[in-house]
């Protein structure tokens, strides 16, 4: 197992915590995990990787070992943007010049789309891996999505905590029945740590759980993906779940069509694997990264 160095970068006042495998000196990759991961989720795939790769992989804000913005008061705020300003700064800190090629998974997926379409002079290459965007949103549903998140800021949401690490990892299993026994372990020792009731708590903001109070403008994000310049690889599992609850009732073609924003777009479909591609194929995720960005 190729094992990471640990930076710890401070952005606008918050300590990112950032995993960084492999020489500086060879050709780069930016990897950002998904809502409720952590960036040690891409182990698996960086040790598949055949050629001389620098993975650098942070903990979003609130994620992992990164700082809770402002825990003093019982958790963060977070608005979807702050994760684009978090990569731009970490881009300055490793990558200040040149193009870089960006790897997202889900919600990191979704980020780093979004950051191609903003600053597309600086994104070389961009994989998607499993992300969709959410379900277009209609003005109507403001007045809920407001009283939703007034109503969530009334208290702290908790987290599950869990007795041991084996509880853990046997939590990530029921949400993925492909992840092997091994990998689970894995994971757990990074995706949970030991309070000081003895109980293992997720490393996450429970903040996290709070609905957000803005509704997802479709049209506004394909105006920014069709001003991406960098070609686009999306991975998909054969048969998504999380693609089907997307899209709900609507057909699924009809809900990707949303991908005709971007120039330049293909897609792999990967079997056997579900919305965590990374671990369930990391074999065939690093061989398409790798023939990608190569």
């Amino acid at each position: 197992m190729n094992n990471p160095q640990s930076d710890f970068v401070t952005v606008r006042g918050v300590k990112l915590h950032v995993r960084r495998w492999g020489s500086p000196d060879a050709p780069t990759l930016f990897m950002l995990h998904g809502w409720m991961d952590v960036s040690a989720s891409f182990q698996f795939v960086v040790d598949a990787l055949g050629g001389d790769w620098q993975v650098i992989a942070p903990d979003a804000r609130g994620f992992g070992l990164s700082d809770w913005p402002v825990a003093e008061r019982g958790g963060g705020h977070y608005w979807f943007h702050d994760y684009l300003a978090d990569l731009e700064a970490l881009l300055d800190h490793y990558a200040p010049t040149g193009q870089v090629n960006l790897v997202g998974h889900s919600m990191g997926a979704n980020v780093v789309c979004l950051y191609a379409g903003a600053r597309p002079e600086r994104v070389r290459r961009v994989v998607d891996l499993e992300g969709f965007g959410l379900p277009p949103a209609r003005p109507g549903e403001s007045p809920r999505r407001l009283a939703a998140w007034l109503d969530d800021m009334r208290e702290p949401a908790r987290l599950k905590t869990y007795e041991t690490l084996e509880e853990v990892a046997a939590r990530l299993m029921k949400t993925n029945s492909r992840l092997a026994p091994e990998r689970a372990r894995f994971l757990a020792q990074h995706w949970a740590r030991r309070g000081q009731d003895g109980r293992y708590m997720l490393l996450a903001d429970p903040a996290h759980k709070h609905h957000g109070p803005l509704l997802y403008r479709l049209d506004e994000v394909m105006a920014v993906w069709s001003s991406v310049t960098a070609k686009v690889l999306h991975v998909e599992a054969v048969a998504s779940p999380t693609l089907a609850m997307l899209a709900g009732t609507i057909p699924l073609d009809e809900y990707k069509a949303r991908f005709k924003a971007f120039p330049d777009w293909r897609e792999k479909l990967i079997e056997d694997a579900g919305h965590m591609v990374h671990h369930d194929q990391p074999e065939q995720v690093a061989a398409l990264i790798e023939a990608f960005c190569a």
